[in-house]
């Protein structure tokens, strides 16, 4: 939460809308808020902790365990269609990685803006070398990428 907090304005910049949502109450989500994240963010955490009560919203997602009655952690990209382009689950122990979610979300929408014209490969950053999806591409990827060229 606070290393998303941290990243906030870039998400911003990139005109994600950055949302929180535990089994958690909005009254335990305040104090955890102003007690712990507030000492790790200057101002605390700028966007909503969502309440999802019962974990109907996790359930959907797959990541809420009902006998235990907690939600997995767990990171979701989702389009300005409401479809899930991405997203990553982890044990509590794993941390996720913030700046991965960033990269992840400027390759998608690059794709988007592209229509499909143009495929990240992994580990592709903005400035880097797209794929060119087509017939003329195939069995000619090694001609175009190389992965040991990235930095």
């Amino acid at each position: 939460m606070s290393a998303v907090a941290d990243k906030h304005r870039e998400f911003l910049k990139l005109g994600v809308q950055v949302l929180s949502m535990s089994v958690d109450s909005v009254f335990v989500h305040k104090m955890w808020n102003e007690t712990e994240l507030s000492k790790m963010v200057e101002g605390g955490v700028p966007f909503p902790m969502l309440s999802d009560a019962g974990g109907k919203v996790g359930a959907v997602y797959g990541v809420y365990d009902e006998d235990a009655g907690v939600e997995t952690r767990g990171r979701f990209i989702i389009d300005p269609d409401g479809v899930v382009q991405g997203f990553e689950v982890l044990t509590p122990p794993v941390g996720r990685n913030v700046a991965e979610s960033i990269r992840q979300i400027q390759a998608f929408q690059l794709v988007r803006e592209t229509n499909g014209a143009e495929a990240t490969p992994s580990g592709w950053r903005p400035g880097k070398p797209t794929l060119k999806p087509g017939p003329d591409l195939v069995g000619r990827v090694w001609e175009v990428w190389n992965p040991r060229m990235e930095d």
